[in-house]
């Protein structure tokens, strides 16, 4: 089996060294006589090895392979190392089906789908969800579309999303939990207008959609008004956020637990940190019983207002009452220590995780990211992470490389990037920009256009920048 992995591994050995990770199936796909003779193209930031004198066995490629040598959850990671490049995306999830009969399941059906989306590939999105219908292995459900709105939506384009709901009686989708996926895509991305009028106006344009035709009741129920408070909330209209949860009472909606979390939210989001413990208060007045979620959003307004002395008091009475703390409870109290300055208690919280049976999430570690100021001391906590297991996300590489940007640091750039390559993550838009943007602060403009057309050689959205068109001009002027 080794030597057979090799020998493909020989095969095509350059091709996209970037994701060996996934290895049976990276060595598949990328080394495979039957895939597409034109291999993609290698970025420039990764070096071409030299091919000249083999160090694997010349054995020959195979030319097909059994479905048994390939697994859904493997198929899905390997998927995600290729979602800031929909092509390479789609060739793989092809090649996968084409060269072994591998059955894709649902869940990487709504995977390619999202990474479609993302790139605004929508015809092509559809053309795979009509030809995934016909499979049962594979059957568009509740997720595809909700995706599908998401996807729509993050692009502003609300008909399409709504002309898809109006589509799913052909895939017997066409029911509440669609309905509730469409309006809570349309709040998740600000289009809360528009959901208001699907819900309560009973009209959408010419086109003859509303609550009529959709012929749902939505008028008491307390799930879809959660939905739209929220989308206020993302908007950061603290003004109609109120008037919405007033005209909740007014209407005599049911306002439930999550209802008081998100108002809390929005409270503590919009300055008033001292209203959210008002409404904790309340809540344990009206006798509704609180969950983690509510208690980490007191213990956070309880912190901002009152101090982090008192969140902790909170964290230990949320104990005795026997709600079990989450990662996200001790992850609150850990961020309102590093804000305070108090790093020596927040990492004896950190050391309380394991204990407590919570293990630190990424986001425990950007808590000290956002806060400590030494390059040494984040790159070496960096390197710890890795070593526990707890795996970088873009964000976390985005963050660091933003912040020894604006402290003016190369070479730590310079390290984060690299280790995002060994991580074997496909840089995104924000990732790109974070680095040129070092790059040119740093006088580098050469190197910072080489990266900055191998963004736009992904289909990645640069950011204009007055340093190349300067360049350029110059170039110009001086071949005239």
């Amino acid at each position: 089996m080794l030597s057979s992995i090799t020998s493909k591994f020989h095969y095509n050995r350059a091709r996209h060294s970037a994701l060996i990770s996934h290895i049976q199936f990276i060595l598949f796909y990328h080394f495979s006589p039957n895939r597409n003779p034109k291999p993609p193209p290698i970025p420039t930031s990764i070096p071409i090895p030299n091919l000249s004198k083999p160090s694997f066995p010349s054995n020959q490629a195979p030319t097909r392979f059994d479905c048994s040598d390939f697994q859904p959850d493997s198929v899905l990671e390997t998927l995600n190392c290729y979602a800031n490049d929909w092509k390479l995306a789609l060739e793989f999830f092809n090649w996968v089906e084409t060269q072994s009969g591998f059955q894709h399941t649902t869940q990487i059906l709504n995977r390619i789908i999202c990474i479609l989306g993302k790139f605004f590939e929508f015809d092509i999105a559809w053309n795979l969800i009509e030809r995934m219908k016909k499979k049962p292995h594979s059957l568009p459900d509740h997720t595809t579309f909700r995706v599908l709105f998401k996807r729509y939506l993050s692009a502003h384009l609300v008909k399409e999303a709504i002309d898809t709901f109006g589509k799913l009686d052909e895939y017997n989708l066409r029911d509440e939990i669609s309905f509730s996926n469409l309006i809570d895509a349309l709040c998740e991305y600000k289009h809360v207008i528009e959901a208001e009028e699907l819900c309560f106006k009973r009209s959408w344009g010419n086109n003859g959609y509303g609550i009529e035709t959709f012929g749902f009741n939505v008028e008491k129920n307390t799930k879809i008004y959660n939905m739209i408070l929220r989308g206020w909330f993302k908007m950061e209209w603290w003004r109609k956020c109120k008037e919405f949860w007033d005209e909740m009472d007014k209407k005599g909606v049911e306002k439930d637990l999550f209802s008081y979390s998100i108002y809390m939210d929005i409270q503590c989001k919009s300055g008033k940190p001292w209203k959210a413990v008002k409404l904790y208060k309340e809540m344990k007045k009206k006798g509704i019983k609180l969950d983690a979620v509510a208690y980490n959003t007191a213990i956070r307004a309880l912190g901002i207002s009152e101090g982090v002395d008192v969140a902790v008091r909170l964290y230990k009475e949320m104990i005795e009452l026997g709600c079990e703390p989450n990662v996200v409870t001790l992850n609150t109290i850990i961020k309102l220590l590093c804000e305070n300055g108090r790093y020596r208690e927040a990492r004896k919280v950190f050391c309380l995780m394991t204990k407590k049976g919570c293990e630190p999430n990424i986001v425990t570690y950007h808590c000290f990211f956002m806060s400590l100021e030494k390059p040494k001391e984040i790159l070496n906590l960096f390197d710890t992470m890795i070593e526990s297991g707890v795996r970088p996300r873009m964000d976390t590489y985005v963050m660091l490389m933003r912040k020894f940007g604006r402290w003016g640091f190369l070479r730590p750039v310079l390290l984060v990037w690299k280790k995002m390559e060994e991580d074997r993550l496909s840089p995104d838009e924000f990732a790109y920009n974070a680095l040129i943007d070092v790059l040119l602060q740093k006088g580098l403009v050469d190197m910072a256009k080489k990266y900055d057309e191998e963004m736009l050689a992904k289909g990645l959205s640069a950011k204009p920048r007055a340093e190349f068109r300067v360049n350029t001009d110059s170039e110009e002027y001086g071949n005239g």
